[in-house]
């Protein structure tokens, strides 16, 4: 038999710590007032269930920001299985079980451990049950059951933004809407009225009203103008409680500002102005600057100006700079202080974008009035026209006028003019021109077939002593086309040089060429040219000539057979002519040449290498590259033989011809004090010597194993150092007779020679003995000779 047991639920709601005056039965609407216990058992589980006051057997209040000392009681939990002996033990499990809400095991009490807010965590589900202590299993199945946190007004409403900004238009009607603010409260909007937020205005009356419901800002005063005040500052402030006493609020602040509308016409500050403009300004020169003033701020302050009268409309215009909104007064035309000296104007300044609620504070533009006064300047000579085009014949005379220009000074001095040819456009003096009266001749022969248009340009100077004085002459620039007209004064000629051949078996009567001809000349019905044998061959020729009337002749032979031997070229003189006035006529040579011909007439062989080989070289170029080429090798052959022979051929040839040899190097020495070129102390030591150095005059063909010599020692004089060399070279079988003349820069001490360059012998005043040359043996004896032969030829 199945024993059901019941598990109650004892929930205490007490109030030992409640602050509130208001009893806490009254204010969660529906707390029981005494202990009720629940049976959850299965069999009487629809007679737990409670209707009464909509409470459910289920869930638990608690009120939020608790502020006693105490841990805050919130019930007690109990079966029907506890006998009170302390057998059962309670368990508490869910949401902050353990850590906010405490049980104990023995009693069922649970406890809150600390303060709770709403805003953080509205409810708290728990799920509690009984255990035997002894064997640790339940004696209740869990049950769940709802901690829902009541709230209090605790939290002061919270705008949406800290600052709104906002713009309405300037003279708005009363209500027009600006923006809408937004405060949002925390506390529980289904809990009484902490969250019943209301709106009012602290700062801002009374242009400014808002709707307390809905947060809504309007304007509430007519006709608020932007030009007497732009900006706003709104304070609302968002109180909840509907706005009761003790409610808790907060505040924002809006910046309004009122946007522009054109409701301001534009007004110039002066009724005239007065500008002064120099009679050469070009087109489109500004002139002066009109402002209108306007209120009005952005496209509402644009302008657009505009002359409506005046003697001066065709003569100005006047432009809006869009950046600082200006009038810009132009020149249209050229001015001319000579015939108008000043022009009145009507400029009219107009708002291209009016608000038609604002038609009625009038009209929408204003005029003033603008004097240009004309200033007059020395200005340049001014030609009669932009440019002038003249034509003349080639075969006229020199010095003929062949048309003019005309300049005149526009001022009123009316200074005379000079007239001149830019000689940069005419660099070879063709054409010169009358400094007085403008007229242009030539100065040269003209020839249309070498230049058709002559493109000059005619100088005007103004003639006046204030510019003479002032060495500032005013001149202008005229160009000046000048086209040459044909006149038939070339002959016509052939088109190409006729170089031809005959057969030798050729037939009388037959064609062997077809003339055609040019002239340089224009026709303007075109060419017309007739052909004609010379004179002098029309009766004796062995060819004839027959004119086709189209421009073109052909050349026929007149017999039958040709002979080369006999006649190998012949030269064919024709008579061109053209039709035109003067007729002019020519006379060119076709040259015919006798040649050997098959039976088909093909050409087999000629007298006229070229008229074999057209496209090749003849036979007298290829023998002159032949001889180029020849002249190259031969220079290339000896080139390379010289140079072998210089490496072979010592510096004295020949044994008899012992001469001075002096060699240039383009260099100098650095005098006594220069110690790198040589050192003295070889010459002063000649132990130091070394012995196996090389001759360096001459390349030698064998190499001999170099001879030590004895030493001198004790020789400190240069001469007896030069002449025991001397003496051991003349007893040398391998040492060649060349002389090598060596300048040691040391002439040594009492040198009876005093110096052996011969470069330094023609600055000596007196004159050298060399006998002294004969001493030194057979191979000095050409010098000795040579020498002692000067000698006597100067005394002779």
């Amino acid at each position: 038999m199945r024993t059901y047991h019941c598990f109650w639920l004892l929930f205490w709601v007490g109030h030992p710590h409640q602050s509130s005056s208001t009893p806490l039965s009254e204010r969660t609407n529906g707390f029981p007032e005494n202990p009720k216990v629940l049976d959850l058992s299965r069999n009487n589980r629809k007679e737990l269930s409670r209707s009464k006051r909509s409470w459910m057997w289920n869930q638990f209040f608690l009120l939020e920001e608790y502020t006693g000392t105490d841990y805050q009681y919130v019930g007690k939990l109990h079966s029907d299985q506890d006998k009170g002996d302390g057998s059962l033990k309670y368990i508490l499990s869910g949401d902050g079980a353990g850590d906010l809400f405490i049980i104990n095991e023995n009693t069922g009490d649970i406890q809150a451990t600390r303060r709770l807010d709403r805003e953080e965590k509205p409810v708290y589900i728990l799920r509690a049950q009984a255990i035997n202590k002894r064997t640790g299993r339940p004696v209740e199945p869990m049950s769940e059951f709802i901690i829902k946190i009541h709230d209090i007004n605790d939290n002061e409403p919270l705008f949406t933004k800290d600052v709104y900004n906002a713009s309405v238009p300037e003279m708005s009607d009363v209500g027009t809407f600006v923006v809408q603010v937004t405060a949002t409260d925390a506390d529980d909007p289904t809990y009484g009225n902490s969250a019943r937020v209301v709106y009012s205005i602290l700062q801002g009356q009374p242009y400014f009203s808002v709707e307390s419901e809905t947060g809504i800002i309007k304007t509430a005063l007519l006709n608020m103008d932007r030009e007497n005040r732009e900006q706003y500052q709104v304070v609302i402030q968002a109180k909840d409680m509907g706005g009761q006493m003790g409610g808790l609020s907060g505040t924002t602040t809006v910046n309004i500002t009122l946007t522009d509308v054109n409701d301001n016409p534009p007004r110039f500050p002066q009724s005239a102005y007065q500008f002064k403009i120099p009679e050469s300004a070009p087109p489109d020169s500004p002139v002066g600057r009109i402002k209108a003033t306007d209120a009005d701020v952005g496209e509402n302050a644009d302008m657009k100006y505009s002359i409506t009268e005046g003697d001066g409309l065709e003569m100005f215009g006047v432009i809006t700079d869009k950046e600082t909104q200006e009038g810009i007064l132009t020149v249209k035309k050229p001015l001319d202080f000579e015939k108008k000296r000043q022009f009145t104007l009507k400029v009219e300044a107009t708002n291209p974008q009016v608000d038609p609620r604002f038609v009625y504070l009038g009209p929408f533009k204003d005029d003033t009035t603008v004097r240009i006064l004309v200033e007059d300047v020395d200005e340049p000579p001014v030609f009669s026209r932009p440019a002038y085009v003249l034509e003349v014949k080639e075969d006229i005379q020199i010095n003929t006028v062949i048309g003019g220009v005309t300049a005149r000074d526009p001022d009123s001095a009316k200074n005379p003019i000079k007239y001149s040819v830019d000689r940069h456009t005419d660099m070879d003096r063709i054409f010169n021109i009358d400094s007085g009266n403008g007229s242009i001749f030539t100065s040269k022969p003209l020839d249309r077939e070498t230049l058709l248009w002559h493109n000059i340009t005619v100088i005007a100077s103004e003639i006046s002593k204030l510019h003479i004085n002032t060495n500032k002459l005013h001149h202008s620039r005229v160009p000046v086309y000048i086209k040459v007209l044909d006149v038939n004064d070339n002959a016509p000629e052939f088109a190409m040089f006729y170089e031809t051949f005959v057969c030798e078996n050729a037939k009388a009567e037959q064609l062997i060429q077809t003339l055609s001809a040019i002239d340089k000349d224009d026709s303007f019905s075109g060419h017309k040219f007739s052909f004609s044998l010379a004179p002098e061959a029309a009766g004796s020729s062995n060819f004839t000539l027959q004119d086709n009337r189209d421009n073109t002749a052909g050349i026929f032979t007149r017999k039958s057979r040709y002979n080369r031997h006999e006649m190998s070229t012949y030269l064919l003189p024709v008579v061109i002519s053209d039709n035109d006035y003067p007729i002019q006529s020519s006379t060119e040579t076709v040259t015919i040449r006798v040649c050997a011909c098959d039976q088909r007439g093909k050409m087999l062989s000629c007298n006229a290498e070229a008229l074999i080989h057209p496209t090749g070289l003849s036979t007298g170029a290829l023998i002159a590259i032949l001889l180029c080429i020849i002249i190259l090798l031969v220079t290339v052959v000896l080139f390379a033989a010289l140079r072998r022979q210089r490496k072979k051929e010592p510096l004295i040839i020949s044994k008899e011809d012992i001469r001075d040899n002096i060699v240039s190097y383009n260099d100098e020495g650095g005098g006594e004090e220069d110690t790198q070129a040589f050192d003295i102390g070889t010459l002063r030591n000649p132990e130091a010597i070394e012995d196996n150095k090389l001759r360096r005059d001459i390349v030698p063909e064998a190499l001999f194993v170099p001879r030590r010599t004895p030493v001198v020692r004790d020789n400190t004089d240069v001469r007896d150092f030069i002449s025991q060399r001397l003496k051991e070279n003349d007893t040398d079988p391998t040492a060649p007779p060349y002389d090598s003349l060596a300048t040691y820069a040391y002439e040594g001490n009492g040198s009876v020679a005093e110096s052996l360059s011969s470069l330094e012998s023609v600055t000596t005043d007196g004159d050298q003995d060399y006998d002294y040359l004969s001493d030194w043996g057979p191979r000095f004896k050409k010098l000795a000779d040579m020498y002692g032969g000067a000698d006597s030829d100067k005394d002779s």
